[in-house]
């Protein structure tokens, strides 16, 4: 099969690995809690530090967001071995600008958390994001946070942003949220639900995707001093009366980055230690380890990090699984899979549609240029190794995991070329260099 070229400049061309991988990996910080806790830190009073934070493109958009409320954000850039770390003073929940226009680009977490922490406060604000934001739900939040007394308007198509949030107050009470499209809808309500009147009862009726990433936020909001009911993973209650308290939060290495470097040594035969990352984490994604284990590879863990060796036979097994609690690690499963013996199939990851981009249609389109059989399910996908694979330019539509993900078919195909690879910016600026040390 003749190499394929890159056809663009920003294109980058991987290279194959001679040898099994054997790498020890510091990961930059999670985007997931650096987000939390920086709108934790925001709604405290008084100065909060956070060590390790990312520095990316979705936390940056959450860092001039706080500006722009009038709050002040200070980052100090590491020097040496340091990580970053940043300085927020926080109003006690009250933003000193009482308008604001934000632009939220194709963040997530930045429009959700922020479209419930301005329905909390006191002031008018306009929340737009990017075209592709455009198209990502937001009428459940909304819903919701109207029932807890918001107001809010939508500026075009109701369930979608751009919005008016006037920023009223939230009386609290009981709301229900039916078969929420994303967990991150919970997370902002919750976030938000100290600065309430009275209690709030939040009740899950359905499915609750990625349900390790309420956790997430029930573990910043407890560092950060507030105290919450969980009962069953159904009910929530945020007792009335408490303030956000200013701290010190240490941030955990990112574990959905972690999964490519982990799939690395499993489709090489090597080892991947990640430091920072271990029994203890708080992250959902850890477990990705787990579903490698499954398809043979060995994992060693510890408190503090993680350690994953390819197959001892070299063999990865293709295998059923149930990711939903941990979607983002599917587009690397998917890839992963190709190299497999045996079909495997993705399940509950329906999300994935309404993601950065439609990630199971991307990930089918991807893999078929690779001469790889899919089959996309209506929540999830069953991924068929066919011999020979052949390397090919991978579109990334604009989405940061489906960049990281088929870097890994690099590894093993020589000629595999990733376009428009600067997207990895949203979560993970320096990517490929890291790769690269591979």
């Amino acid at each position: 099969m003749a190499r394929m070229p890159p056809t663009d400049p920003t294109d980058i061309q991987l290279q194959p690995v001679r040898r099994p991988v054997d790498r020890t990996v510091r990961l930059p910080g999670s985007k997931s809690l650096t987000n939390r806790a920086l709108l934790a830190a925001a709604l405290a009073r008084g100065e909060s530090t956070l060590q390790g934070i990312l520095l990316a493109d979705d936390t940056r958009l959450m860092l001039g967001a706080l500006e722009m409320l009038g709050l002040a954000a200070a980052v100090d850039l590491p020097l040496g071995d340091e990580r970053p770390r940043a300085r927020i003073v926080g109003q006690g929940g009250f933003f000193p600008n009482t308008e604001a226009s934000i632009h939220c680009g194709n963040a997530g977490t930045v429009i959700r958390f922020l479209t419930a922490a301005c329905a909390a406060a006191q002031g008018d604000y306009r929340l737009d994001g990017s075209a592709r934001m455009r198209q990502r739900p937001l009428g459940d939040l909304v819903t919701a946070l109207i029932d807890l007394g918001a107001s809010i308007d939508y500026e075009q198509q109701a369930g979608f942003c751009p919005l008016h949030v006037h920023g009223r107050g939230l009386r609290g009470g009981p709301v229900t949220l039916h078969n929420p499209k994303s967990s991150q809808f919970v997370s902002a309500v919750l976030l938000a639900a100290p600065r309430a009147l009275r209690d709030v009862l939040i009740e899950i009726t359905g499915e609750l995707p990625s349900r390790p990433y309420v956790d997430m936020t029930l573990h910043v909001m407890e560092a950060f001093g507030i105290s919450t009911l969980a009962e069953g993973g159904r009910r929530f209650i945020v007792p009335e009366g408490q303030t956000y308290r200013a701290c010190e939060y240490e941030i955990e290495p990112d574990a959905s980055a972690a999964s490519y470097f982990f799939a690395a040594a499993a489709l090489t035969g090597g080892r991947v230690t990640v430091s920072g990352l271990g029994r203890r984490s708080v992250q959902g994604d850890t477990h990705f380890a787990r579903v490698l284990e499954a398809m043979g590879c060995r994992v060693g863990q510890d408190d503090n990090q993680t350690t994953v060796s390819g197959p001892p036979d070299g063999r990865l097994r293709g295998i059923d699984i149930d990711l939903g609690k941990m979607p983002d690690t599917a587009p690397t499963l998917a890839v992963l899979a190709a190299f497999a013996d045996g079909p495997t199939r993705i399940r509950s990851v329906s999300n994935l549609r309404i993601k950065e981009s439609d990630r199971l249609a991307a990930l089918s389109t991807e893999l078929g240029r690779m001469n790889v059989a899919t089959e996309l399910l209506p929540d999830g996908m069953v991924i068929r190794p066919v011999a020979p694979l052949h390397p090919a330019r991978i579109e990334t539509y604009d989405d940061h995991r489906i960049a990281m993900s088929f870097a890994l078919a690099g590894l093993r195909l020589d000629g595999m070329v990733i376009a428009g690879p600067g997207c990895v910016a949203k979560t993970f600026p320096g990517f490929f260099d890291e790769w690269a040390k591979l």
